[in-house]
């Protein structure tokens, strides 16, 4: 409910008032006529409530769906993909890995098309190919098939992440978007305790139709997904300026809010190479990249061998699937409670630190324990909690501090590309020889994480040595409204989120 500030004007009911230039000290001081009030039908907070209704849950089911298709080899390798394929060696890693050569080339590619043809479109698109492909591995018959069929699941997999991040980074304020960004993230989470519970069910249909258990797995999942595809095409939210389901005047104000915030975001303007060229030319925008590849080790370490750790515990198939569940569902109430925090305080660094020292615990724990599961099985909760609960945090900081579209399409596809390097170091730090100790895996993950601290602290710094430098500039350097929208975050004016 709207109610009056102490100057008369209208604010909504979490303090903030309504968009109007030199209201926000982080924003960018942009000199134009915005609407100073929501339309008078609504109040912001129904607005922004309609906003999460329409875009949050779509882009949540489609990264659990996502995240679902890639990780659910790890718990058909419980059912004996292995040994029913005759992997031999390495081989089972090699498979993991051939996902992520096009997930890493294709992202900033796909970021661009993306704003090209509209989320609506190629969302779906990529969703339901990837869907069918995550079919076609229940029904590989051999190691050379499914190195093709995963090589595909991840060149159509590659804008699912970071084009969420991007399309979630231009309906909201800074202020706003952490615990919608850790919602969204959380839906890997979600995905991990769905995939464990629906693989101890699914694995019990061994010998229907004369496929194997694991079989079923990515054949009953990959269905799911191509069936939502087509849904979603109905469903997914475009940009605000193009979301039919709005008013007029409605879209007015929700740009005007944004821009108070943020400044322009240039959504007519298309994204060309001297764009992508300049947003590197921020060493900041590099550093970014290492906050969240170091996260990136340890996360898919535990996505792709948590269930393959746990049966070492002692537990059969169906108890692993089981077992799989619980830390999972701790890492998304973490999450939460860390990204609430984070938005309530209006800061990212001390809680995104916090997190990750978190997950050393765990790994201190499991390189220096080796039997007493019950702990070893604690010190998963610790990894799982803390690794999934700082990556949204650092993704969003870094998103919500880039300004415009094209710094912010270019640069959260930069970070998410980049940062997937490591999910090739992941897959190759567990080896079957280490077992059951993974020793050399657990101090591989230990020593990321620590690159992830170092990254954000260089982070933080060169962010409050930017506001810092730009509170001693002149206000006014005769620069024209296209400059500012060009220069995005870099515009003078611009104050970064710490």
């Amino acid at each position: 409910m709207a109610i009056f500030g102490e100057k008369g004007r209208a604010s909504d009911s979490d303090g903030y008032p309504d968009p109007k230039v030199g209201d926000y000290p982080t924003g960018n001081g942009y000199d134009e006529d915005l609407p100073v009030q929501c339309p008078a039908h609504t109040t912001e907070r129904k607005l922004v409530a309609r906003i999460d209704m329409r875009v949050i849950p779509c882009l949540c089911v489609m990264y659990l769906l996502a995240f679902l298709d890639r990780v659910n080899i790890a718990n058909a390798n419980v059912y004996g993909l292995s040994t029913e394929l005759k992997l031999k060696g390495n081989q089972y890693n090699t498979a993991l890995v051939i996902f992520f050569v096009p997930y890493i080339l294709f992202e900033i590619p796909s970021n661009i098309l993306l704003k090209r043809f509209k989320p609506h479109i190629w969302l779906p698109i990529n969703m339901f190919m990837f869907g069918f492909c995550s079919i076609m591995q229940g029904v590989v018959k051999n190691y050379s098939s499914l190195l093709a069929v995963r090589f595909f699941l991840g060149l159509f997999e590659t804008g699912m992440f970071p084009g969420a991040f991007y399309l979630i980074g231009m309906w909201y304020r800074r202020h706003e978007a952490q615990k919608r960004y850790s919602f969204f993230f959380s839906s890997t989470t979600l995905a991990g305790a769905f995939g464990g519970l629906l693989a101890a069910a699914i694995g019990k249909m061994k010998g229907v139709g004369g496929y194997a258990g694991w079989r079923w797995i990515f054949i009953l999942e990959g269905l799911l997904t191509v069936v939502v595809a087509v849904a979603f095409f109905f469903c997914i939210p475009s940009f605000p300026e193009q979301a039919k389901w709005l008013r007029e005047d409605e879209k007015a104000y929700i740009a005007a809010r944004l821009r108070a915030d943020q400044g322009r975001s240039a959504v007519e303007r298309q994204i060309t190479l001297k764009d992508v060229g300049n947003v590197f030319k921020d060493y900041k925008v590099i550093v970014a990249g290492f906050m969240y590849f170091g996260l990136i080790v340890p996360a898919y370490g535990y996505a792709y061998f948590a269930p393959g750790i746990i049966k070492t515990y002692g537990y059969g198939a169906i108890e692993t699937q089981l077992h799989s569940v619980p830390p999972w569902a701790a890492a998304f109430a973490m999450a939460m409670l860390t990204a609430t925090l984070s938005d309530a305080t209006k800061i990212r660094f001390p809680f995104a630190v916090f997190n990750i020292c978190v997950a050393i615990t765990g790994f201190g724990i499991l390189i220096a324990v080796h039997h007493n599961k019950h702990l070893q099985y604690a010190a998963l909760f610790l990894v799982a909690m803390g690794a999934y609960s700082a990556m949204p945090i650092i993704v969003c900081w870094f998103n919500m501090n880039l300004g415009g579209h094209h710094r912010r399409a270019v640069g959260a596809a930069w970070q998410v590309g980049f940062g997937n390097i490591g999910g090739i170091i992941a897959v190759f730090a567990f080896l079957a020889k280490d077992a059951p100790k993974y020793v050399t895996g657990y101090s591989i993950c230990l020593a990321f994480t620590a690159l992830s601290i170092l990254a954000c602290c260089v982070y933080g710094i060169a962010c409050w040595s930017a506001n810092r430098r730009r509170d001693k500039m002149p206000a006014d350097l005769g620069l024209t409204e296209y400059e500012k929208t060009e220069m995005g975050d870099m515009n003078p004016s611009y104050r970064y989120l710490l």
